[in-house]
């Protein structure tokens, strides 16, 4: 994913200087050029053979070491970085970048770069809190760096505060969001349903279904990392959703319909792609509920069609649905794409390996008014980022 792509980490003197070495190796992993820039403080912390075993680098330290191939190395760095995250970020460091001190390695190669910088701060929740470090911080935010707020948490003196560096995870997707993707996508709005509506009959009982919520959290994962403003509307579902997305939580198809009536006027693509529970309980009221020996039977009533819905009130707007289905997987799609008044029907079969749900692969065929597209077997983020493309050429 970030193969070549050079990111720049910068670590100083703090105990959280252990979550940056396996952030490192994370990076090494997705194909980056990683280097490392070590405040002499950060010394105190990890040594420097650290970083350069899961790095193949070596470390920047002392700007006037003489151990580098004849070349301004805080330059020669700053130039190639397509990226610079500085975690943790100590008081110290924060103050001098933010007024222009430049007086060890890492502040100078700061200075010299041209990219994105990114900085996590990681100090006592008092030290945070003191206003010359927030004011220090606001002119970071002025000058164009991005900060990633610090978490609450116990603290290296045992306080409870917010003060801690975000996990390693966390970290990654700052970096991975700026640079892994071209960002063919920016200024675009773009809606997306995800997960498995519950309809309640009772207060313990609902009617629900398998959906997972993958294909929909790919979906927006890969829109937003390729620049978009993505608006995600979820119901339940069994993981966790993508970072740096506009969340709406729902819990039945009326409150998915009335959040994607609500939100979707100003939107360039809507993409459904949560399993909407087609029916409903007429009632959830007990003297509703039918009961005769060996089985139980409920009034039912259909709930609202949500792609009918925008597909009729569409306008300029790109609309995608999904539909699964276990016969006549084209037929049934193609029948679907027309009613609906869709510009893509994205088709899987419940009855081929690999696809469906709850797993972390698809078999899609894209099904528009132009014809056919049959996806091989590919994960799911690979098989979003073809969804988009092809969203992006009708």
């Amino acid at each position: 994913m970030l193969k070549g792509k050079t990111v720049l980490l910068g670590v100083t003197g703090s105990i959280a200087v252990y979550k940056i070495c396996n952030l490192a190796r994370m990076l090494t992993k997705l194909g980056a050029d990683v280097h490392v820039a070590m405040t002499p403080n950060s010394l105190n912390f990890v040594h420097p053979l650290t970083f350069e075993t899961l790095t193949q680098n070596k470390c920047l330290i002392d700007t006037f070491d003489r151990n580098f191939e004849y070349s301004v190395e805080h330059v020669s760095i700053a130039k190639k970085a397509d990226v610079v995250m500085i975690a943790p970020a100590s008081a110290n460091v924060i103050g001098k970048i933010a007024n222009g001190i430049a007086d060890d390695m890492l502040t100078t190669t700061v200075m010299a770069c041209t990219c994105k910088k990114i900085i996590s701060p990681a100090m006592n929740h008092n030290m945070f809190h003191n206003p010359i470090v927030q004011d220090n911080i606001n002119k970071l935010k002025k000058f164009g760096y991005e900060i990633v707020e610090p978490v609450m948490g116990m603290l290296a003196n045992r306080d409870i505060g917010d003060g801690k560096l975000p996990d390693e995870e966390t970290l990654l997707e700052y970096i991975i969001r700026e640079i892994a993707f071209e960002k063919d996508l920016q200024g675009k709005k773009i809606m997306i349903t995800a997960g498995a509506t519950r309809e309640n009959i009772d207060p313990v009982r609902f009617i629900t279904n398998h959906s997972s919520g993958k294909m929909g959290f790919a979906l927006a994962r890969a829109a937003m990392l390729r620049g978009a403003e993505v608006t995600l509307i979820k119901a339940h579902t069994e993981v966790n959703p993508p970072m740096f997305v506009n969340l709406i939580n729902v819990d039945s198809a009326e409150d998915m319909f009335n959040a994607v009536k609500d939100n979707f006027q100003d939107m360039d693509i809507v993409i459904k792609a949560a399993a909407v529970a087609d029916y409903t309980p007429v009632t959830v009221a007990e003297g509703k509920i039918k009961k005769s020996e060996g089985d139980m039977s409920i009034p039912l009533k259909r709930t609202k069609d949500i792609l009918k819905y925008i597909g009729e009130n569409k306008k300029d707007r790109i609309i995608c649905g999904f539909s699964m289905e276990t016969d006549n997987v084209l037929e049934n799609s193609v029948k679907k794409l027309k009613s609906k008044n869709a510009d893509m029907i994205c088709a899987n079969s419940l009855r081929k390996a690999g696809a469906g749900f709850g797993t972390d692969t698809n078999i899609i065929t894209l099904i528009t008014k132009d014809g056919n597209q049959e996806l091989e077997l590919m994960s799911k983020f690979d098989a979003a980022n073809i969804i988009l493309d092809k969203l992006k050429s009708l």
